[in-house]
């Protein structure tokens, strides 16, 4: 009799440990609502960045916007934004950017 009741302990321990591993592992619902930022989401997200640089998508757009300081200036100067990019195009064979348009017509500093 003994013996069937090491039994139960060791299987009800199993079950104990596997429901509490499922109870507790990780779900799939930290991922963006689609649409970005409509649903409670972000409405941007900062890719990358470097102190002259700034990557960020837009998640209402779906765009991806570059920005960058002027050739000459430092870390801390103005970013100016210097293109884009339609984040739909992803999956295609080519992906085109677009500029961005100057204030002064287009004319390089």
């Amino acid at each position: 009799m003994q013996r069937r009741t090491g039994w139960w302990a060791v299987a009800v321990a199993v079950l104990g440990v596997g429901l509490g591993l499922n109870v507790f592992r990780p779900t799939a619902g930290t991922a963006q609502p689609v649409g970005g930022g409509a649903a409670g989401g972000p409405k941007y997200t900062i890719v990358e960045t470097e102190g002259t640089n700034l990557l960020v998508v837009d998640n209402s757009t779906n765009t991806l916007l570059f920005y960058t300081v002027d050739p000459d200036k430092t870390i801390g100067d103005e970013l100016h934004l210097r293109g884009t990019v339609d984040l739909n195009q992803v999956g295609q064979p080519t992906i085109k950017p677009k500029s961005a348009k100057k204030a002064d017509g287009g004319k390089s500093p």
